[in-house]
């Protein structure tokens, strides 16, 4: 048996590429050792058999951002560790081949209450984390509440034009009912809680919340508990 070298150096002397092009292609998911796929340059290897793909592309792995359908109960903070190979949603069209790496070292963005559902944004993306971070009172999401209660004729009024929650002042929001029991809203800077706040002032109890959009990137079909890719130059 010969002795361990790094893959990239194997990579590399089996191409004929530099070291730093091996590396983007380990990185990239386009080798693997013994038929498996390994993202790792220092991974060592001895006499396995080392492939590359034939439809290896040289370039550096993007960072991913990932759309995770969250159910109750569900810390938003917590959200990052329910993306996993198992919960990839099957059918995702985003055109990202799916990487190891794509799974770590996530930040959720945006809260999202916990006795909510719906749309969360897992990002590795500084790109993404200033835009939904610093610009996120000017982003507008979309929620579906289901209530129980009394409906009157300013019960929409009360809930848009709610005046202040926490000792916070609110800005008037966009609510109109989708049927008998929901609620769809359209707002701006929501803080936790602040829906049922409103919901409250308009004398209505919350029995469920679900984010449906967050700007213009919508939950669309992603299945609870499961996750898909934001497609390549997909904006908030």
């Amino acid at each position: 048996m010969s002795e361990p070298i790094r893959l990239a150096k194997r990579v590399a002397e089996l191409t004929g590429c530099s070291r730093s092009e091996a590396e983007q292609y380990i990185e990239g998911g386009w080798v693997t050792v013994d038929g498996e796929t390994v993202e790792a340059p220092q991974h060592p290897v001895t006499d396995e058999r080392v492939e590359i793909d034939p439809a290896a592309e040289l370039g550096a792995a993007e960072p991913a951002t990932l759309l995770l359908h969250k159910h109750e109960g569900v810390t938003w903070q917590d959200a990052a560790a329910l993306a996993t190979p198992a919960t990839h949603m099957a059918g995702d069209d985003s055109g990202v081949r799916p990487l190891k790496r794509h799974l770590h070292r996530l930040t959720a963005l945006v809260p999202l209450d916990t006795e909510a559902s719906g749309l969360m944004v897992l990002s590795q993306d500084g790109r993404v984390w200033r835009r939904l971070s610093e610009d996120y009172a000017q982003i507008e999401q979309e929620f579906l509440v289901e209530v129980r209660g009394e409906r009157g004729p300013y019960t929409l009024s009360r809930i848009g034009h709610a005046a202040t929650y926490q000792g916070r002042g609110l800005a008037p929001c966009k609510v109109s009912w989708q049927n008998e029991v929901r609620l769809r809203f359209a707002i701006k800077d929501v803080q936790p809680g602040e829906l049922r706040h409103r919901c409250r002032e308009g004398g209505l109890e919350v029995v469920s919340i679900r984010r449906l959009r967050i700007g213009r990137v919508a939950l669309a079909k992603v299945p609870v508990g499961q996750w898909r890719y934001l497609p390549p130059g997909t904006r908030f």
